[in-house]
């Protein structure tokens, strides 16, 4: 009797084993979709959007940021290196989402040098000197009192004309351009800067590895 239910035991066991077994083959053996929501194209991109990259691209990678966001900052030089590792296949889209107290006026510089054919330089620019012209944190909050006048100064090193970027701070010549971009990021569920998607995809984790992927599962459609 013991005996019969050692075995009676023995086959529990096994049984219960090949179930756990089982299960996790069967949830491994199905795809996950990471983010199975599209945003639409209309949504994301505006034929005013500043974009980089080939306009055939298979690829559109839209970014919504903030030039006063540190974490913008440090994620930017993986977009470009990304557009140039996928150069022709890959083109990237501006979207604005000013969070911060000087966004508003960078954004306008940027705007202002893209009108004269330097956007990019522009952006990089900033980007490179955040850490003079951004809102400081911790106990050098704060930021410069005349910040207009380093942007007058960074137009300057651009070799921008100078009263062009100054009408164009005077007019406020780009609000409606950033309030709107602001609502449609919005409108999408954006919070944060950056918020990157993919051909619509979101960009769940904010990594290189994570973009590379969704542009790589973009490709083999």
């Amino acid at each position: 009797m013991r005996k019969e239910i050692k075995i009676l035991g023995a086959i529990a066991i096994v049984v219960i084993i090949a179930a756990i077994v089982g299960a996790n083959y069967y949830r491994n053996s199905i795809p996950i979709e990471r983010n199975p929501t599209r945003v639409a194209s209309s949504s994301l991109v505006r034929e005013d959007s500043p974009t980089l990259g080939a306009a055939d691209a298979p690829v559109t990678i839209v970014e919504f940021l903030d030039p006063e966001c540190e974490s913008c900052r440090a994620f930017n030089p993986k977009v470009k290196k990304i557009l140039k590792d996928y150069d022709g296949k890959v083109r990237l889209v501006v979207r604005y989402m000013p969070l911060h107290p000087n966004s508003l006026s960078a954004a306008t510089f940027t705007e202002a040098a893209g009108e004269q054919g330097k956007y990019w330089q522009a952006q990089e620019m900033l980007f490179q000197k955040q850490p003079e012209w951004g809102t400081k944190h911790g106990a050098q909050a704060g930021a410069p009192a005349d910040i207009n006048a380093l942007f007058r100064k960074y137009a300057m090193e651009l070799g921008l004309d100078t009263n062009k970027m100054d009408s164009a701070f005077a007019q406020n010549k780009y609000a409606a351009k950033l309030e709107r971009d602001k609502k449609d990021g919005q409108s999408i569920g954006v919070r944060q800067t950056p918020t990157l998607f993919v051909n619509g995809r979101k960009l769940i984790n904010l990594n290189e590895s994570d973009l590379k992927s969704l542009i790589d599962e973009e490709l083999k459609k």
